[in-house]
């Protein structure tokens, strides 16, 4: 039974980055294609205002807590998650025991090369795993037919989709029932971690949720979509002050 919690509309699973783990095995147990959705503050911003992202986030097998904000909601929403459940960190996870598990993983999206040098690595890290295909994520629509053709032909488990944020949520949601695999996640820059290409914020950033902070330092071209996370903040505060007076109404 899913324990969830809704923040801002999108319902986001109240588990541990233990429990989104488990729940992914289990889901390679099973014959039919699995949504796993990774959002934040930021992506559930966007999803004010696109509707059809909100629908597509909502419809995922496993929705988990990426950013620290969402964790801060859910205990101002008097659902407290227990802690943050990077899609980096989930997928990290599930490669390092993917040699003992003998499950196939395939990369779709990133800048050309970037995929490859993801899997070069990988499989230099964790000796006999298998990632049994890469693509980049620039593709037009007879290109996307092939790429799906070959995924189904090389029968991975495990289809990585990083396609930026809100386009692969989508593009896994449209493509599910064409895809004979059984996990799909999202992990958007983290591809670009496992090829070496970016380097993740510090462990102290991380275990504080200063992860934002560092990314801007580094990145400062990102303060525009910055700027979502005190209106998220707002917003999330007003829903749960509103939710505070209606319950002491419903009690008086």
């Amino acid at each position: 039974m899913r324990e969830t919690l809704e923040v801002l509309e999108v319902s986001i699973d109240r588990v541990t980055l233990s429990q989104a783990e488990q729940a992914t095995w289990d889901f390679l147990k099973q014959d039919k294609a699995h949504m796993i959705f990774t959002p934040n503050s930021e992506i559930i911003m966007v999803a004010q205002q696109d509707k059809e992202l909100k629908d597509v986030l909502n419809s995922g097998d496993l929705i988990i807590a990426d950013g620290i904000g969402v964790v801060y909601a859910s205990k101002i929403l008097k659902k407290p998650i227990a802690e943050r459940v990077a899609g980096f960190d989930l997928a990290k996870q599930i490669i390092e025991k993917l040699p003992q598990k003998e499950h196939k993983l395939y990369f779709l999206g990133g800048k050309p090369g970037v995929a490859k040098a993801a899997k070069d690595n990988l499989e230099k890290q964790y000796p006999g795993i298998q990632i049994v295909g890469t693509h980049d994520g620039y593709f037009d629509e007879e290109q996307e037919a092939e790429i799906i053709h070959e995924i189904n032909q090389l029968k991975p488990d495990i289809l990585f989709v990083c396609l930026g944020m809100g386009k692969q949520e989508k593009w896994i949601y449209n493509h599910r029932g064409k895809l004979s695999v059984k996990v799909c996640m999202g992990i958007g820059g983290s591809l670009d971690v496992f090829a070496g290409r970016v380097q993740r914020a510090p462990d102290f950033y991380c275990k504080y949720g200063l992860e934002w902070f560092y990314r801007l330092v580094k990145e400062p071209w990102r303060y525009k979509r910055m700027l979502a996370l005190p209106k998220f903040a707002l917003m999330v505060l007003l829903k749960g002050k509103r939710q505070a007076c209606n319950s002491e109404e419903g009690t008086s």
